[in-house]
């Protein structure tokens, strides 16, 4: 059972049963399915089990803390395509290694984290690799670089790096057919070969056996986290950090449905055509690939899935198509009033402690919710330190980003009215939409506390595009909201006299209500005309607010409608 002792599962249904060999047949059932999911093997699996001569590491420097000693490692992971296909095919990453002077567990942390290879090299490790190791008693290390970059492909002399990179080897694939263009294959193989360091540099130095490893990483690297779980057994738990994309088809139709158009955080998917080609065939090919939902019956290790309640990429409510489908255990932690960075958030310390609890065995909490006649019941069989209701309410649009609507969740505590059970009566709005979710905080003996959530519900459960293509010719609106109509009203036509003079831009359609306005076209380059007129804009005074949106087709997506004067 992956090496760990089992603990009672938070989220387990039982099913009635009449005949008494009914647990053997479930039993059987489950194994014969998940064995035939492990047989399965798809390109990814392939790519990262092909052996590579070209792995190997070099310990290039050491840091001694007191409690802990830090360690550099040159890690060359890989060789990925060929030269004539991208500049610098060789992956090479630091990986910063933390060992406590008291090593008391066979468990160690692993940190998918990004990077430039045009960076410094690192002479320490984190600060924050350090404390966990210090505080877990465990060999702690970080994998910088999850993707290389950055990286020019075909020899266009464009340097991408993050989504960038992704969507371009997205694109590659829906042309060829070919999963060997796809860096997640890359990814995923940096972070087992990492693993396959850490084994053999604590025999080699610390005379410690890893024999677990609980693997976190945020964005993409959470990705790569899922998938590496999924490809790689010695893999007893992961914590994939601000990824709330699982069975992503669906999770980004539903993006696009509740705001109209496709936030500039996905605007590289855009850029690419990826969002254009929704029903390309090869897409759902490429999903099956990489989409860690097509992974779920691999996926039966503990769970904590960390993410912002205000992320620029995903809807608070994703966990709908994703979370009842996970096997096993699994936990959710859903973070108020923060993004995607996850800045300004404790989201470190519930790592910390769920990794502690899975290093040393301890038991995690055991609680249940459930939606009964308009109310959020929570049943929590562990007892918590605190319980609080989580709410958000947005008058105009059904947007929680924390770039658009701010810091606007309210924390309410909430009474046991049972014995563990916390109920919560879910607001409809009036106008707008409201989110709410509950949280709670537990004491597991770890040396910070625990914080689980529920899922996050949005009310009413309505998308107000729902009806509306997302996967036409896109378009950019930029909506300007400044302090008054006569502010709108002057900068307006400024700032299409400037689109049409400056950037050659002759179609430009606009719309204006009090001292909001919009301003739509047809790009011929996003990033470079868009940049411009924001540009323009964030000079002038009495502008308050400045956003994006990736319009699919010549819309305006807006909360006013009244045509210019």
């Amino acid at each position: 059972m992956r090496g760990i002792s089992v603990t009672p599962l938070p989220f387990s249904y039982t099913t009635e049963c009449n005949m008494s060999r009914c647990s053997n047949v479930t039993f059987l059932v489950v194994a014969f399915s998940t064995t035939l999911a492990w047989a399965q093997q798809t390109a990814i699996d392939e790519y990262v089990n092909q052996p590579d001569n070209t792995y190997e590491w070099k310990i290039v420097g050491e840091k001694d803390h007191g409690d802990v000693t830090s360690v550099v490692v040159e890690l060359t992971s890989q060789t990925w395509l060929t030269e004539k296909e991208v500049d610098r095919p060789l992956w090479k990453h630091w990986l910063r290694i933390a060992v406590p002077k008291q090593i008391k567990a066979d468990a160690s942390l692993l940190m998918i984290t990004g990077g430039s290879n045009d960076s410094e090299p690192p002479s320490d490790a984190d600060e924050s690799t350090r404390q966990i190791a210090q505080a877990t008693g465990t060999i702690t290390a970080e994998l910088k670089m999850v993707p290389n970059q950055a990286l020019v492909f075909h020899g266009d002399g464009v340097r991408r790096k993050e989504d960038d990179l992704i969507g371009y080897t997205w694109d590659q694939y829906l042309k060829t057919g070919e999963a060997r263009w796809l860096a997640r294959n890359a990814m995923v193989k940096s972070a087992v070969r990492a693993m396959d360091t850490i084994e053999a540099f604590a025999k080699q130095k610390t005379d410690t056996e890893v024999k677990r490893f609980v693997v976190a990483g945020a964005s993409k690297r959470g990705w790569t986290t899922w998938l590496t779980g999924a490809m790689d057994d010695r893999v007893v738990a992961i914590v994939p950090i601000v990824i709330d994309v699982l069975n992503v088809d669906i999770s980004m139709r539903h993006h696009f449905a509740a705001y109209g158009y496709w936030a500039p955080a996905v605007g590289n998917y855009v850029q690419h055509g990826i969002m254009q080609r929704l029903n390309h065939p090869r897409l759902k090919e490429l999903y099956n690939l990489v989409d860690p939902h097509a992974y779920r019956h691999r996926l039966d290790m503990p769970k904590l899935m960390l993410n912002a309640a205000g992320d620029q990429f995903f809807l608070p409510d994703s966990s709908r198509f994703y979370f009842d489908d996970l096997p096993g255990e699994k936990h959710l932690r859903y973070v108020a009033n923060t993004d995607h960075s996850m800045d300004g958030s404790d989201a470190l310390q519930t790592l910390t402690a769920f990794y502690f609890a899975i290093a040393h065995n301890v038991q995690r909490p055991d609680y249940t919710w459930s939606v009964v006649e308009g109310k959020l019941r929570v049943e929590s069989r562990t007892q918590p330190k605190q319980v609080v209701l989580w709410t958000a309410q947005n008058p105009e649009t059904r947007d929680f980003r924390l770039e658009t609507l701010g810091p606007e969740y309210k924390s309410t505590a909430l009474k046991e009215v049972g014995d563990g059970i916390y109920e919560a009566p879910l607001m409809t709005p009036d106008q707008g939409w409201a989110a709410q979710f509950v949280e709670l905080t537990y004491d597991i003996g770890a040396p910070v506390p625990l914080k689980l959530t529920t899922s996050v519900y949005v009310l009413p459960d309505e998308l107000p595009y729902k009806d509306r293509a997302p996967d036409e010719a896109p378009s950019v609106t930029i909506k300007v909201v400044t302090k008054d109509t006569g502010v709108a009203k002057q900068l307006l036509p400024q700032a299409v006299a400037l689109m049409e003079a400056k950037l050659k831009v002759s179609d430009v359609d606009t719309l204006a209500d009090d001292g909001t306005f919009y301003i739509n076209w047809l790009p011929r380059e996003f990033r470079s005309e868009a940049g411009a007129v924001i540009g323009w804009l964030e000079e002038q005074s009495g502008i308050t607010n400045l956003s994006v949106q990736l319009e699919s087709g010549r819309h305006i997506t807006a909360t006013v409608v009244t045509p210019v004067p």
